[in-house]
């Protein structure tokens, strides 16, 4: 029950968080939710515009597309944690600068994903590998990549926007959450 206590409060951290720029144009402050016990986490890049008018990660067509996708691989939203490496919507959908990135995986994500303590983590999409992991490089490249750091363990995958745009990025996408679902398991 302390971990869930704990999560709480640090997600009400992140709500009145004004540590970089991100917090002037936001409406809702988007820390995440799911599982405070699961065994799979999964960390996409930032809130769009839906997910700041909601204060919910995913909810609009890139989470009706996650969710079908968890399901596909036999998983259920409710079974995962949900969240992103910043948790305000960078203005006009940009992606989020470094000194964002930082700022918000130092004071929330790390310690999120601490709490969680998930068998296995799921990066989603570049930016993600680039602000969690250090990982630079193409999404071809980097997707499919099991890394073990401080004895954790991530999965790169595309971001559920970018497979629903490009078909490889889709059958790639699955492929990748078929291993994740069986790590978790």
């Amino acid at each position: 029950m302390g971990g869930e206590r704990d999560l709480k409060s640090l997600h009400h951290g992140i709500v009145q968080c004004v540590q970089c720029p991100l917090h002037e144009s936001r409406l809702h402050a988007v820390p995440g939710e799911g599982d405070a016990h699961a065994a799979l986490m999964l960390v996409g890049e930032a809130p769009g515009e839906q997910e700041d008018r909601q204060g919910r990660p995913f909810c609009g067509r890139s989470g009706r597309f996650l969710d079908r996708l968890l399901e596909k691989v036999g998983l259920r939203r409710p079974e995962v944690f949900i969240t992103s490496t910043v948790k305000c919507r960078p203005p006009d959908n940009r992606n989020p600068r470094k000194i964002e990135t930082d700022t918000c995986r130092d004071l929330w994500l790390v310690r999120q994903i601490a709490l969680i303590d998930p068998a296995v983590v799921g990066i989603m999409g570049r930016v993600a590998a680039e602000a969690v992991l250090g990982e630079k490089g193409n999404l071809r490249d980097l997707h499919g990549r099991l890394i073990e750091r401080d004895g954790r363990r991530y999965l790169i995958t595309y971001h559920p926007a970018a497979a629903m745009r490009f078909p490889e990025a889709a059958g790639h996408i699955e492929a990748d959450f078929r291993k994740l679902a069986a790590m978790a398991g």
